[in-house]
């Protein structure tokens, strides 16, 4: 059996624990790490966790589950696939932060992995798939750990939500039905939706805004039937550098409460698109105005929809 080992480092202008906190938050990848779709924390007992990781390799979307270790003290973390995705046979790696400076790190990121029943045509994919991903991750970790520092204020979340006087099933299943949403809502003017691998969808969307423009986005959703659909935006506007988000159903005594939150960071350079004295104040207003006015029109159809059926 092959197995290849393989490294890739990059300086970071942070200090080291800080570098360390954000890895070993995983909740925080979909806005760290471009490939990153959705990470769920499927167990968690002293420095030992189970995750399941949702991410782009090449033009594919892969699910798969690890376990790390986490060291605190060392500023290292150990990670090992325990159910890999084809052509993937085995893979793990180690993060290793260490300090240069007070105020600077260097991380370095050694992976190693086999092919499934050796092959290499396979093999040849995991290398290409393994030093795209590793070299955006690191410039990514670098990018957003340094704009992190000078902009806390570009990133913000927010919520949306509306009581159903009906199941959680039919609402969650009206925002899953994505493919339908031309016929049902009509900021929609046409969607493509497929789900090739259960539980992981692609959604390109044309989408009408209010001054009756239309703009094509794409996104990739991970679903879990009834309770909740995560995505994250892969297409982004001129004001956007990340755009996530979570669609959730939970039945109450009130009702079912679906809420639909946002985490968006916005890009600084590109402000003049709201005109030539825009503020970043300005492009929050209109991010959380544009953004939830489409939330809302979506939970209410969901609503009506969800109402008719009880």
């Amino acid at each position: 059996m092959t197995t290849r080992e393989v490294e890739h480092e990059i300086t970071v202008g942070a200090p080291a624990p800080a570098v360390y906190r954000l890895l070993a938050d995983v909740a925080q990848w979909p806005r760290i790490f471009p490939p990153t779709l959705h990470v769920d924390q499927v167990e968690r007992g002293g420095t030992e966790e189970r995750i399941r990781i949702w991410a782009t390799a090449g033009d594919a979307a892969k699910s798969w589950t690890s376990r790390r270790t986490l060291d605190a003290d060392a500023l290292r973390i150990t990670f090992r696939q325990e159910i890999t995705a084809p052509p993937v046979a085995a893979m793990g790696g180690t993060w290793i932060i260490e300090p240069v400076t007070d105020g600077t790190a260097r991380v370095r990121l050694l992976h190693d992995y086999r092919a499934v029943d050796d092959d290499p045509g396979s093999l040849a994919w995991i290398d290409r798939a393994v030093d795209h991903n590793s070299r955006t991750e690191l410039a990514a970790l670098k990018d957003n750990l340094e704009r992190a520092h000078a902009h806390e204020e570009l990133t913000f979340s927010f919520t949306d939500s509306v009581t159903v006087a009906g199941a959680a099933k039919d609402v969650y299943d009206f925002v899953n039905d994505a493919g339908l949403w031309p016929e049902r809502l009509p900021h929609v003017a046409s969607a493509r939706l497929t789900e090739d691998t259960p539980g992981l969808q692609t959604l390109e969307m044309d989408t009408r805004a209010q001054d009756g423009s239309t703009h094509t986005t794409k996104s990739y959703r991970v679903t879990f039937p009834h309770h909740r659909i995560a995505y994250k935006q892969v297409t982004l506007p001129a004001l956007l550098t990340l755009h996530t988000g979570l669609w959730t159903f939970e039945e109450t005594p009130a009702g079912t409460v679906a809420s639909s939150r946002h985490t968006v960071t916005l890009n600084p350079d590109n402000l003049a698109v709201l005109g030539p004295d825009a503020t970043l104040d300005d492009a929050r207003a209109y991010v959380r105005g544009a953004l939830g006015t489409n939330s809302l029109a979506t939970l209410g159809h969901a609503r009506a929809y969800a109402e008719g059926k009880a």
